[in-house]
């Protein structure tokens, strides 16, 4: 986080982990999108459906620092052309791209060891399991994801599922 590109990774992350969008929502938010104070954005999903998601302390911190620290200087390499509206912009300082944030995430991915598969969707999958673990309601989650139906969202209590009967079974004494 030392570097604007390095402040402009960390919020990225930070902000789709604490928000479960889909990546192409996540390239395409804008500054308008983000109420930080309020801790939450707006976001225009599948379907042209709005829809508001709260956004965790954490990732408001580091979406906050790189608008101030972070976003200015990227935006500055495009201002001949003028600056994009979209909140993550490139080392060039025009908007990110879907396949862009993805080539980020495995990068750091891999530098931080991580060896089996990365993608802006495990950390989606990652936002609703987490969710489900605590006790979210999975209806609550359903509106979270943006998804249409709750069959798509009931995908993610199968890993919920294999571990609860881990647990019964290790733990219930006629298991």
């Amino acid at each position: 986080v030392s570097t604007p590109l390095g402040l402009r990774d960390r919020a990225l992350i930070e902000l789709l982990y604490a928000t479960g969008m889909r990546v192409s929502e996540l390239v395409s938010v804008r500054a308008a999108d983000l109420h930080l104070d309020a801790q939450y954005l707006t976001c225009v999903g599948k379907g042209n459906k709005e829809r508001l998601i709260p956004i965790g302390d954490e990732a408001a911190r580091w979406v906050r620092r790189y608008t101030e620290e972070a976003r200015p200087t990227l935006v500055a390499r495009q201002r001949a052309r003028g600056a994009s509206p979209r909140m993550f912009v490139n080392v060039r300082g025009g908007p990110l791209s879907r396949v862009g944030f993805w080539k980020i995430l495995t990068g750091h991915g891999r530098a931080a060891g991580i060896r089996g598969s990365i993608s802006p969707h495990v950390l989606r999958h990652s936002f609703a399991t987490h969710l489900l673990e605590r006790g979210a309601d999975l209806r609550a989650i359903q509106e979270l994801l943006g998804h249409a139906s709750l069959s798509t969202t009931q995908i993610y209590t199968h890993g919920l599922e294999a571990r609860l009967r881990a647990v019964y079974d290790r733990c219930h004494p006629r298991a």
